[in-house]
């Protein structure tokens, strides 16, 4: 009767874990979080061919903002802190310059589908471009050269 009851137990919590992981290990679909941009200059519906914050005295704030957005809608998929774990691409070898603007641009408004499967959302639906280069402008904090 004791192993019965053993048996009984462990089938018992193993049926309680799968309950209880799944809804926790799969992020399913992730919308995308709102982002604040108080404080920085309004860039309107033209998206700007570069960032429009790195030069500006606008870019400390845009950095601070970008943190918590990147967190908040990014790191899910490229990794805590721009690390990436190889599943999405490391935004931190993205140069700060046009050539990774315009990479960067490209993905946030058109993402990426393979084979009809989404591998990153069109951010550019969602986020508004002063989110979006402000998360850009955090990125650039954290370039490393290949």
């Amino acid at each position: 009767m004791s192993n019965l009851n053993t048996l009984t137990s462990l089938m018992a919590a193993a049926a309680m874990a799968t309950l209880v992981s799944g809804p926790v290990l799969a992020h399913g679909d992730v919308v995308p979080q709102a982002v604040k941009t108080e404080g920085l200059s309004p860039l309107g519906d033209e998206w700007a061919e570069t960032n429009p914050y790195r030069d500006s005295g606008d870019f400390e704030r845009a950095v601070e903002i970008g943190a918590s957005a990147y967190n908040q809608n990014c790191a899910r998929c490229h990794g805590l802190d721009g690390i990436s774990g190889g599943i999405a691409p490391d935004l931190r070898y993205l140069t700060p310059d046009y050539d990774g603007d315009d990479w960067y641009k490209y993905r946030v408004i058109n993402g990426a589908v393979r084979d009809g499967a989404v591998y990153m959302p069109k951010m550019a639906d969602t986020l508004s471009q002063e989110a979006l280069w402000a998360i850009r402008s955090w990125l650039e904090t954290k370039y490393v050269e290949e």
